[in-house]
Parts: structure tokens; C-alpha cells; sequence
């Protein structure tokens, strides 16, 4: 599987895990029970389909082999595999975060990812 996983997060809540650190997860985490991240390949759509039009975003970048048997990969989203981590994760397992700036359109502007 690729080793850099990506992670939208609302600022707030990133805030909150550099100070504790540890990131446990935004409310759809936490009532899924598990925390969602997105491939290079997938985390466009998955900000389309679940953050269109949400402004002060973070892209965090981590690397998925730090993780352990936490992360799992599992079918979601048109049978494709998802990473998904059954633990907090820790800020150390980060390797940069970016702001995930929104276009006029609503839509929003990626780095180069890996």
C-alpha cells in the first residue's frame, strides 16, 4: 500500500491535536469509530464529496507505515481501498501540513502530492 496518506482537517481541530498531541479525530471519525483517510489518488474527490465549499481546511500528510496494524485498508467509495486508523493519531506521524486554500468556485487547490 503507499506509505503517504492524507487527512482534511478543519483548522480548529488540528490546533486542538498540536497542543494535546494527538488527533482523535473530527465527529465523522469519532461516529465511525475510526479515523478517514484518502490516497493521492482519492483525496480530491473525497474533499469534493464531503467539504465542497469549506473554507480553513488543513491537507495533513502522513506517513501510513508509522501507523502499524491501526491502519487498515478497506473498501469504501466505488470498491476501492481507503486507509482507516482504529487509533488516535499521533502529530509525530505527521510529516507536513498545508492550508487547503478554496477557489472562487468552491472547489479547493492541492499541493503536488506524491
Amino acid at each position: 500500500m503507499q506509505k503517504l496518506i492524507y487527512k482534511i482537517v478543519p483548522r480548529t481541530l488540528w490546533l486542538e491535536a498540536e497542543r494535546s498531541g494527538n488527533f482523535i479525530g473530527a465527529p465523522v471519525d469519532l461516529a465511525d469509530g475510526y479515523i478517514h483517510f484518502s490516497t493521492a489518488q482519492q483525496v480530491s474527490e473525497t474533499a469534493a464529496r464531503h467539504f465542497y465549499g469549506q473554507d480553513d481546511l488543513l491537507l495533513v500528510a502522513v506517513d501510513g507505515a508509522a501507523l502499524g496494524e491501526a491502519l487498515r485498508w478497506e473498501v469504501s467509495r466505488a470498491g476501492a481501498l481507503f486507509p482507516h486508523l482504529y487509533a488516535s493519531l499521533p502529530v509525530k506521524s505527521v510529516l507536513w501540513v498545508q492550508p487547503l486554500p478554496l477557489a472562487a468556485d468552491g472547489s479547493h487547490q492541492f499541493p503536488e502530492l506524491d
